[in-house]
């Protein structure tokens, strides 16, 4: 079996640790994951990474992420969510005086960077255990808040439901780390009225959008060959990373991980410093080295004295 990384529609009542194991059994690999969660009410964009693409994952985790979400008004539960339990329920009055207008001045006051204190019910940790854990128990942890931006947000189709609540739907592109939980409810906090998390669907993850996503069910109709000729390779997933291209001298010499300098092999032109960013992933000091077929040989970074390269990873033939 060969590695990289696939891109699934997840459905709706299944966790993203369920599709992972769903594809293990069908591919019957032992190394695979998901290179950022969503919760099992919410559909959507899935990355799913195999073999040795699983040492790739944290090059997607902090990726800009986008979303559909369905925000219902004058409801808050304890998730932030459509599946909580509900711990308060606006009036009616405070409802009737909501006007589409008003909600999307607040929904478009939350664009650009800003600070969001995660939900308590998350997969963060605290004291190595997951927060929705100890919620579960009780035990109530909130963390401080943490940096994220919304580039793009707006209200779209604000109509009531059946049972007189308002509701719309928000599409969003944010940064990675964003809980769009928390983003329902800081928007029913300004309101006035609260609000939670009804629906959510992400439509990006990355580079990867909803159209290279492929249904969980189509997936499982499929022969495990076939599935592979659906693999993104690793060299193209990290497309955004600078590349060298090893002639078979220096490709001998990553294979081992032999020491390489830059005088060698020079540094790809306009290559960023460390610390720079882009939208899709913050070490881009970071270079591919491949070999003449495309395929990914290893990781490496210049070390700090600009002289030779430090190996982050090497991958096998």
């Amino acid at each position: 079996m060969k590695s990289g990384l696939l891109v699934v529609n997840k459905p709706k009542g299944i966790s993203s640790a369920g599709v992972v194991s769903r594809l293990k059994r069908l591919l019957k690999v032992k190394k695979i994951g998901h290179t950022g969660t969503l919760d099992p009410f919410a559909t959507g964009v899935l990355p799913i990474v195999v073999g040795q693409a699983t040492r790739i994952s944290k090059y997607f985790l902090k990726g800009v992420k986008g979303y559909y979400a369905q925000v219902t008004l004058g409801i808050e539960t304890d998730t932030c969510d459509c599946t909580g339990t509900v711990t308060h329920t606006a009036p009616s009055g405070r409802l009737a005086a909501l006007d589409s207008y008003q909600v999307q001045d607040v929904v478009t006051g939350f664009l650009g960077p800003q600070e969001q204190i995660p939900p308590a019910y998350s997969a963060l940790k605290h004291k190595g255990r997951p927060l929705y854990k100890l919620a579960r128990q009780g035990q109530i942890i909130e963390k401080p808040p943490r940096p994220i931006e919304i580039m793009a947000i707006k209200m779209e189709n604000f109509c009531m439901d059946t049972n007189g609540h308002p509701v719309f739907n928000m599409p969003v592109t944010c940064s990675g780390g964003t809980y769009i939980r928390s983003l329902a409810h800081d928007i029913g906090a300004a309101l006035g009225c609260g609000a939670h998390l009804s629906a959510l669907h992400r439509t990006r993850a990355g580079q990867f959008n909803i159209e290279h996503a492929v249904d969980l069910d189509h997936f499982e109709k499929m022969s495990p060959r076939d599935i592979e000729a659906r693999f993104i390779s690793m060299s193209q997933c990290l497309a955004f990373l600078p590349a060298i291209v090893a002639d078979s001298e220096t490709a001998g010499k990553v294979k081992y991980g032999r020491p390489l300098s830059v005088a060698e092999i020079p540094m790809p032109d306009a290559l960023p410093m460390a610390g720079n960013k882009n939208e899709l992933q913050n070490n881009i000091s970071d270079i591919r080295i491949l070999d003449s077929d495309d395929n990914l040989l290893a990781i490496v970074t210049p070390d700090i004295s600009g002289q030779t390269y430090k190996y982050c990873c090497v991958f096998s033939a």
